[in-house]
């Protein structure tokens, strides 16, 4: 089916590859190849003739074999040390992190709060390889995760880089293990669950206590394709992206209901069967691209921007109440042409805090980009639902038995463009098919129970995970028909409106902290995140219009072009802002989001 004409679109303009410029002043610092760098490295050695050592710390998933190799064959009278024989054997890192696995469940976990990259290391070896570095002379490689705790006093420290998107993948294709361990080809599924609760907090802490000692960064996310930057660099690309609007690089993923309305609008690629998610500001695992002089741009980890710019991104309210976390999330659920989402429940604050070691949980909303004719959301169970009789159905049907009949138990409503669907945590629900959803939401996504997936497989060919008796535990069975009617379906409140905009707020739920907004607009409208010291961060998407355009007053930065369904951030140190559309008079509409102060 062809969406652009019904959508009003001239033509695909979604932009797959966003990137903030870097400073002129810092443009040039980028090297293209192992060549490259190794000549950029021999510029820096030279200030150390007697002696260098060179640290380079990798994220879990950088495949550091490659890194450690390429610098051996640079550099062939240097002493390359692996810093994997100074971990733990396989028994003892397995021991340590069995309490954060929880035992043979294939999803979930309780999130490492307390180990470090230092407990991975045997203490004995790890001492033994800083006494050989002492010994040695000339040039010393240390390569691998923990080389800053082996070589704490490196004359030059390079930290190699990847977004956890490529890193999953990576899992995928069997290429990568997790820390501590040699598990590739294990099933993709448990790595993540690994990297997820285990070995991301690790590496991550590290990475926030070491990044402004960084000399240089180095982003191996392309294979055979390592691109080196200074330090410097990089640090200025984070901050020039917490100063003015930006985009984080999306990531296109299929799935079992997965349909065919992103692949036309925002041009993906026939290989893949269908497009189910498209994850569009998931900080945590999207990539940033740092444009340098030429035309060349280096990925890294968006986090990298929270972990770094934490109080200009979020501004001091979110960052004192989450940390370095970036609350909000937006991404897309494409099952136009495809089928239902799982029917499903997420865990109350409480029960993810005692169960899995989350401070808060996944609450959100769909907004519907697109639906066809016909289209529904499953929301809240209906009126006079007798719990015991639909969890006894679930069952029966989870074993194999009579499918489960979503329609005798959970309320339904249809569903079209720019419809807006309240989901608090507790309440039922699922997207049913030929439906394009914005979903907006807190960020801990993991976190979802399904109940019933329709009796399909994954695209693994196996069932997908289901945690009926988690559900059971958490549903709150008093949001049924009547009350998602009255509170969670289109609760749109007119709040202002002036020359060529209006405003509405569509929700959150006041059980949730995000606050959504919808302007519509055919000429200039003015926002404003109230700074960093007393607002916080905004997350937008062009949901109507071609294209819009967002300005300072000020001149602070760049006019910024966003297209239709791209989300984008505006980090609460720009205060002041206004979009417009690009055509005057051409009406537009954007949905943003915020944290909501507390009282």
């Amino acid at each position: 089916m062809n969406y652009l004409p019904l959508l009003g679109l001239r033509a695909p303009n979604y932009d797959k590859l966003p990137s903030v410029p870097v400073p002129d002043a810092h443009s040039s610092a980028c090297w293209t190849g192992w060549d490259a760098i190794a000549g950029e490295l021999r510029r820096t050695i030279a200030a150390h003739p007697e002696k260098c050592v060179i640290a380079i710390e990798c994220y879990p998933g950088v495949d550091d074999d490659e890194v450690r190799q390429s610098l051996a064959n640079s550099f062939e009278s240097a002493c390359v040390i692996d810093s994997k024989p100074a971990f733990k054997t396989e028994k003892e890192v397995d021991a340590l992190v069995a309490p954060f696995l929880g035992g043979d469940d294939p999803v979930f976990g309780y999130l490492n709060q307390t180990l470090t990259m230092a407990d991975f290391l045997d203490a004995g070896k790890a001492e033994a390889v800083r006494q050989g570095i002492s010994c040695e002379t000339g040039l010393v490689l240390v390569v691998g995760p923990g080389a800053i705790l082996l070589a704490p006093d490196a004359d030059i420290l390079i930290y190699a880089d990847m977004p956890r998107w490529e890193g999953q993948l990576r899992q995928r294709r069997g290429e990568a293990d997790n820390l501590g361990t040699r598990n590739r080809g294990l099933k993709a599924s448990l790595q993540y669950k690994r990297s997820f609760f285990i070995d991301w907090r690790v590496a991550d802490r590290l990475k926030q206590e070491t990044m402004e000692k960084w000399d240089c960064l180095l982003d191996t996310t392309e294979n055979s394709a390592p691109k080196l930057i200074s330090g410097a660099a990089h640090l200025a690309g984070l901050s020039a992206a917490a100063n003015r609007p930006f985009r984080v690089v999306p990531f296109f993923d299929p799935g079992p209901w997965g349909g065919q309305w992103m692949r036309e609008v925002c041009t993906l690629p026939d290989g893949p069967p269908n497009y189910a998610w498209c994850f569009d500001c998931v900080p945590e695992e999207n990539s940033l691209l740092l444009a340098f002089a030429g035309g060349t741009t280096v990925e890294i980890p968006s986090i990298n921007v929270v972990f770094n710019q934490p109080r200009a991104l979020l501004g001091e309210p979110v960052y004192g109440r989450f940390g370095p976390e970036f609350p909000i999330r937006f991404d897309f659920l494409d099952t136009m042409g495809g089928g239902n989402l799982s029917f499903q429940v997420h865990p109350l604050t409480e029960f993810a805090r005692e169960q899995f070691g989350i401070p808060y949980t996944q609450d959100e909303s769909y907004y519907m980009l697109d639906a066809e004719p016909g289209a529904i959301v499953y929301l809240g169970c209906k009126d006079g639902t007798d719990p015991d009789a639909m969890l006894s159905d679930l069952r029966v049907a989870q074993k194999g038995g009579k499918p489960f009949d979503a329609d005798k138990f959970a309320a339904s409503f249809p569903a079209k463009k720019h419809d807006h669907f309240l989901i608090p945590a507790g309440t039922l629900h699922c997207s049913g098919a030929n439906s394009m959803v914005l979903e907006i939401s807190a960020t801990p996504y993991i976190f979802t129970f399904k109940l019933w997936d329709w009796a399909r497989l994954g695209l693994d060919g196996k069932p997908r995970p289901v945690n009926i008796e988690r559900g059971a535990k958490v549903i709150q069975w008093n949001r049924d028909e009547t009350y998602a009617s009255a509170h969670l379906v289109n609760h749109i409140e007119p709040l202002a409106s002036g020359p060529g905009w209006r405003e509405e707020r569509t929700g959150l739920h006041p059980a949730e902290f995000i606050e959504t907004r919808r302007h519509w607009f055919t000429g200039k409208v003015e926002h404003h995140t109230g700074g960093s010291e007393r607002g916080g961060v905004n997350v937008l998407n062009l949901v109507e219009g071609d294209e819009a355009i967002v300005e300072s007053p000020t001149g602070a930065f760049e006019p910024f072009t966003v297209h239709y369904a791209e989300t984008f951030i505006v980090p609460a140190a720009v205060g002041t802002y206004t979009i417009r559309p690009s055509i005057p008079g051409k009406e537009c509409a954007t949905m943003k989001a915020f944290v909501r102060h507390q009282a």
